[in-house]
């Protein structure tokens, strides 16, 4: 047998609070794409660390092409041909994108090849990118795609994916996978880390499954089932959605005739936005990042209060120049894309990052009872299955997809009239995506208005009544679910809703292409 890509031996890494790894041993052989699959939790990303030198091990070893090495910093795992696309983004904000991909490569290149170069790669690929953008003006989908293309731009011997596909269209996915495939024919080794379990049986070769730090079985995806990898993960199957059949009833959220030009050069501007959200249900929207997303939302919000006074009323009272605490104070909660830094603050406990956006352990005196905050943060602990240490756990000392957990618990919890959530599952495992989708269908059958912007069509066709598609700047007319196609939307994120209402017109008699039309229900 050829000698193994990768190996390692007894890999154990121990944190004041928790053991992360626990004695995992794993083999990855040249060509293969090896999955690594567990929930929330589960150490995955603390060992994709290991290996790439951002997390020194308390004991193990770890051979590369054979040989015994020591990898203390990721600058040594690059040399050596290891790349590694994170989870949570490692960007520097007020950096370009060619700054921010400059900075790993080999300095004998200079800042104008390395532009060409990610444009290059970006065409050659599919992903779109710009790289004289800023990051800070990028959403969640457009920093993820960076991260995959600087990964790709250094030719790794070894590539390590923790969810790369988790704010992906289904186009940007399919474009991946063909790149991945081919990487692995040339005899790159790929480690890939998803909760998707349908990418892991198409992809992948070979798969661990780790828990609690360990790892519990190792198997070949391609003989698996959904049903059998998510028992092998979590030990039983994600419960089935209810989707309860109900009237919808007033309105709570309506916006109308919503044009915001965008606050910066890379943006989208907002073109006549009009729809509305009702008790009762969730509207869906879906698009391909970077369409306009980050305007509606700051604009929903009330961070971008540029809008016109009336063309957003919640619940029945005009916001737009209004500032995020009246709208909360009239029921309206907010899960952004971002976890850290606009979802949490990271350096702060889970019980004090409760008060971002609740109010209800502050007394009339101005006082923060502390006991009444880790209470609520206990709960919210207990209730959305969130793994930290405790109430007082800071928020980067979670994983990616349990802080996810308790930031849309939190705002679930404050039992809203409207919820807001962008992404509402991103980064998180099969047996937390469903709690999560079954939460919002509660929140619903309760009353409350629900708006879900997501780029996975799978979650939106799960938990929508009625969806949308933004594409530059522009929205699509509502349609059921029911009626939807994944087909259909697809067509729509292109924003060819006009031409899809052109061909299906009786008769075929010509119809107006103007911004009207194209705001009218299906």
């Amino acid at each position: 047998m050829s000698i193994p890509r990768l190996q390692l031996a007894h890999i154990t890494k121990r944190y004041p609070s928790v053991v992360a790894n626990s004695d995992v041993s794993l083999t990855v052989q040249a060509g293969e794409t090896h999955a690594v699959l567990g929930e929330n939790g589960a150490g995955k990303s603390t060992l994709m660390k290991v290996i790439y030198g951002a997390v020194k091990p308390d004991e193990g070893s770890v051979l590369f092409n054979g040989q015994p090495v020591h990898i203390r910093n990721p600058q040594e795992a690059r040399a050596l041909g290891i790349s590694m696309v994170f989870q949570h983004f490692s960007l520097f904000d007020t950096l370009t994108v060619a700054e921010n991909v400059w900075l790993g490569l080999d300095k004998s290149l200079t800042l104008n090849q390395v532009t060409h170069s990610i444009s290059a790669k970006a065409k050659e690929y599919g992903l779109d990118v710009d790289p004289t953008r800023p990051v800070h003006t990028l959403s969640v989908g457009e920093m993820q795609r960076v991260e995959i293309i600087r990964a790709l731009l250094t030719n790794p011997k070894l590539l390590i994916l923790d969810e790369p596909t988790s704010v992906l269209t289904p186009q940007a996915v399919e474009k991946l996978f063909v790149v991945l495939k081919q990487l692995a024919s040339e005899g790159c080794s790929i480690l890939y880390i998803s909760h998707k379990l349908h990418e892991i049986r198409e992809l992948c070769t070979a798969c661990t499954v780790m828990r609690a730090g360990q790892v519990t079985g190792e198997c070949d995806p391609r003989r698996e089932s959904n049903a059998s990898l998510s028992r092998m993960m979590i030990g039983a199957e994600p419960p089935e959605l209810e989707h309860h059949e109900r009237q919808p009833g007033e309105v709570v959220l309506g916006v109308k005739s919503l044009s915001l030009p965008a606050d910066d050069q890379f943006g989208h501007d907002l073109d006549d936005i009009t729809f509305e959200v009702r008790s009762g249900e969730v509207v869906g929207i879906a698009g391909v990042s970077g369409n306009g997303q980050r305007e509606l939302l700051f604009a929903l919000s009330g961070e971008d209060r540029r809008a016109p006074h009336e063309s957003i009323q919640v619940a029945g009272k005009a916001v737009g120049r209004s500032g995020p605490a009246l709208r909360r104070h009239l029921g309206l909660h907010f899960v952004p894309e971002e976890r850290l830094g606009r979802g949490a603050v990271p350096s702060l406990g889970l019980a004090h990052n409760l008060l971002l956006t609740r109010t209800d352990a502050i007394g009339k005196s101005g006082w923060i009872a502390m006991k009444a905050l880790k209470r609520q943060a206990a709960g919210i602990i207990q209730r959305f299955n969130v793994k930290a240490g405790g109430p007082d756990a800071a928020a980067r000392s979670l994983s990616g997809g349990n802080l996810q957990k308790f930031i849309v618990g939190r705002e679930i919890d404050a039992k809203p009239k409207l919820l807001i959530v962008s992404q509402p599952t991103w980064g998180v495992d099969v047996g937390a995506a469903a709690q999560i989708r079954g939460e919002i269908l509660k929140l619903r059958d309760e009353g409350c208005a629900v708006l879900v912007l997501s780029e996975e069509l799978d979650e939106l066709f799960e938990v929508s009544d009625r969806m949308h598609v933004i594409a530059k700047g522009r929205l699509s007319p509502s349609i059921d679910r029911a009626r939807a196609t994944v087909t259909q939307i697809g067509e729509w994120m292109s924003g060819l809703w006009v031409v899809h209402q052109l061909r299906e017109t009786p008769g075929g008699s010509p119809r107006r292409e103007d911004n009207q039309e194209s705001q009218g229900h299906v």
